[in-house]
């Protein structure tokens, strides 16, 4: 018997007929009817050869199972292709694909067939639709294969193709635009694109808001644009941005995809990409400082979704790790954080840098009170620039709040 195979055996239909043709052959032979033996006998084998028939599918059938793509974001369609061969088939194939609902079907409605004959050359195609609903790396299968007599007296399960991966990326946003101090400095790949067609001496600047220290005034610009205006930046930024993505399961809330934690994988995976289309390096970290990528560059891009796609929540209860890496850039994507886990982070990083703070309270409401108001004011007191996401919010628009520089209006519950 091959592996991954079971002998089924008859069917009940078929043990009745066995049992029948038994009962009928010991009633002939007692009686001396001669035909009546022959029809018991008939009515016996005939389970028998319904063995041999369903035995000789299961042996000459092969399938081979094709993802397109195998590889893909979110939401997008994966076309699943079973190509079956083999000599005819003298009963029904019933076949079984296993599928997990995250990556489509509902779990108790997997894709199921019935093939009855093969073409002339012996080959059948058949396709289904995949469109997963969660990133990840799922397994497709194993096909599980019926083979069955005409009269459906025998059957035999068998493992016609194994599992198959099908890797679902985190969902990537189109981004415009970098925050004040990423890649605004001299001397990087970033600033390089910021400055193309000018002049290295150009200053970027923004309109002034209250709060702004006066030394930061730009006064040539103000006397240009005729208001007062400030400079973005003054330190360069040497060293790339590190991105620092708070995986811990407490700190998150929410379900599947709608959970703070894709919310976050989302984010960070469409801010890397973008800063990648800038040429911009950039390291991904998680929150215990272990690097989930080679050091950034634009071939890493495919080894980064594909770390993403696989992230798994941690078990960490804190933010303390290793220093942050020195003359770099940090932007720590986090959901929710207590007053001494924020303490912990600033002191892997005091030059401070940018936060995206992720209103958990908002993707599950009945988990209690918002945190959010306090932990980003203590991150501003400490000299990061917060931007608080709300489960209202895309990606696109937390970004554009740290592209704007401003603090972002809180609407958080308390």
């Amino acid at each position: 018997m091959a592996p991954g195979s079971r002998f089924s055996g008859l069917t009940t239909r078929g043990r009745c007929l066995l049992a029948g043709g038994g009962a009928t052959t010991v009633c002939a032979v007692i009686l001396d009817e001669r035909d009546l033996l022959r029809v018991g006998v008939f009515v016996a084998l005939l389970p028998l050869l319904a063995l041999l028939l369903a035995s000789r599918t299961r042996r000459t059938v092969r399938v081979e199972r094709a993802l397109e793509p195998p590889r893909g974001p979110v939401g997008s369609p994966v076309d699943v292709e079973l190509r079956l061969e083999g000599g005819p088939l003298l009963g029904a194939l019933r076949l079984v694909d296993a599928a997990p609902d995250a990556a489509g079907p509902q779990a108790d409605a997997p894709p199921r067939f019935t093939v009855h004959r093969l073409s002339s050359r012996g080959t059948a195609t058949l396709t289904y639709p995949l469109r997963p609903v969660l990133r990840g790396v799922h397994r497709v299968g194993p096909l599980t294969g019926t083979a069955t007599d005409p009269l459906g007296l025998a059957e035999f399960d068998q493992e016609l193709a194994g599992p198959q991966r099908l890797v679902v990326l985190p969902r990537v946003v189109a981004l415009r635009g970098v925050p004040p101090a990423l890649g605004a400095g001299e001397g990087t790949a970033g600033a390089a694109l910021n400055h193309q067609g000018q002049g290295t001496t150009d200053v970027l600047v923004r309109p002034y808001r209250q709060g702004d220290e006066l030394r930061r005034v730009h006064w040539r610009s103000s006397a240009r644009h005729d208001e007062l205006m400030v400079r973005l930046e003054e330190r360069p930024w040497r060293g790339g941005m590190t991105l620092l993505l708070d995986r811990r399961d407490a700190a998150h809330r929410g379900r599947g995809a709608d959970s703070s934690l894709e919310f976050a994988v989302s984010f960070a995976a469409s801010v890397c990409m973008h800063l990648f289309a800038r040429g911009e390096p950039v390291t991904l970290v998680a929150e215990d400082g272990v690097e989930l990528t080679p050091p950034g560059s634009a071939s890493g891009r495919e080894q980064l979704l594909d770390a993403l796609a696989g992230l798994r929540p941690s078990a960490r209860g804190d933010l303390a790790g290793p220093e942050l890496t020195a003359g770099a850039e940090v932007l720590a994507v986090l959901g929710a954080v207590a007053p001494g886990q924020i303490e912990a982070l600033c002191s892997r990083h005091p030059a401070g840098g940018h936060a995206v703070l992720c209103d958990t309270a908002t993707w599950d409401p009945a988990g209690g009170r918002s945190s959010a108001a306090e932990s980003s004011s203590a991150l501003r007191r400490a000299g990061w620039h917060v931007a608080v996401a709300t489960a209202a919010m895309t990606p696109a628009q937390v970004w554009d709040q740290l592209v704007a520089g401003a603090a972002p209006a809180f609407s958080g519950r308390r």
